[in-house]
Formats: structure tokens, C-alpha cells, sequence
């Protein structure tokens, strides 16, 4: 195959933010913002988490880039807001 002629996309991976599936390029290139949209969800209102062990979630920072590997199981994480 001719380097030319070659695709320059980036390996997909699957993904699950609450539960559903995805598929995004692996490695450091969304945002956590990024995959919330991606997810229908707005960042004003949620905060993006990785489950990393037994009920144990990473949050990120709206612009914090996030690893992206295949397979994680992302979740919204509603942010507090004051009760009226």
C-alpha cells in the first residue's frame, strides 16, 4: 500500500459513559467537556467520571484532556447545585 493511499485516522475504541456505548480515537485528545457532549450532556451541569475500581470514580476538570484506552466505563456525575 502507497503511504499516499494510506487512511490517517486513529485507532477506534469503545467506550460506555452511563452505560452506552461509544466509539472515540484512543489516546489524549478530548476533553472531558468533549466526551460529555458527546454523551448529550452539558459540562455546566456535569462533571465527567472514570469508574477506576469498585464504586471508585476519577472526576476530570471540563478541559482536562483524558486518556482515552479501549473499553473504560465513563459515568456523568451531576454537580451539586444549591436547593432553593
Amino acid at each position: 500500500m502507497h503511504p499516499e493511499t494510506q487512511q490517517h485516522h486513529q485507532h477506534l475504541v469503545p467506550i460506555t459513559i452511563d452505560g452506552r456505548h461509544y466509539e472515540v480515537e484512543q489516546g489524549r485528545h478530548l476533553t472531558a467537556a468533549q466526551l460529555l457532549r458527546l454523551a448529550g450532556l452539558d459540562p455546566a451541569g456535569y462533571d465527567l467520571g472514570l469508574l477506576v475500581g469498585q464504586g471508585e470514580v476519577r472526576k476530570f476538570a471540563d478541559d482536562e484532556v483524558v486518556d482515552v484506552r479501549a473499553d473504560e466505563k465513563f459515568v456523568s456525575v451531576r454537580q451539586t447545585a444549591p436547593v432553593a
